[in-house]
């Protein structure tokens, strides 16, 4: 569904545009309303309602009496920041988001399927310099049958 590597930065609102192809796959699902949370790797995750809701339901099964359960659930979904798009495909990236993905002014904004993922431009030549490597091993493990 969301796919590709787009460079764009935050305005001095605190306001990210989304890629015009993430704008267009969003209309054409009735896409109204996302879900920005922390997400690993210090990037955020940015879920469609319908596949928040997804996520949520799966991440309820996770026992609580068990303390990484408790912690993972309570600061994944404690991040969670509903965001509407306004017309010219703008959000608003919560501050407390910004400083968790070590977010300022100049970002990534990278389709992985079923999430959108947005990294500080930094973070996120550190993570391709550092996978680029072993992309063709982990694809190997991954995907031998």
């Amino acid at each position: 569904m969301f796919y590709g590597e787009y460079q764009h930065s935050i305005d001095r609102k605190g306001r990210l545009i989304l890629p015009a192809r993430f704008r267009e796959v969003a209309k054409s699902n009735f896409i109204e309303k996302f879900f920005v949370t922390r997400g690993l790797d210090k990037c955020l995750f940015m879920f469609s309602e319908e596949e928040w809701k997804s996520q949520e339901n799966k991440l309820k099964s996770i026992s609580f009496t068990k303390p990484q359960g408790r912690t993972f659930n309570r600061l994944y979904f404690s991040g969670a920041h509903e965001v509407i798009p306004d017309r010219q495909g703008r959000i608003i990236v919560a501050q407390y988001l910004k400083d968790f993905a070590d977010i300022k002014k100049d970002v990534v904004v990278v389709g992985v399927s079923n999430r959108i993922e947005i990294w500080s431009k930094d973070n996120w030549h550190d993570f391709y310099a550092n996978s680029k490597a072993s992309f063709e091993e982990t694809a190997q493990a991954l995907l031998e049958e």
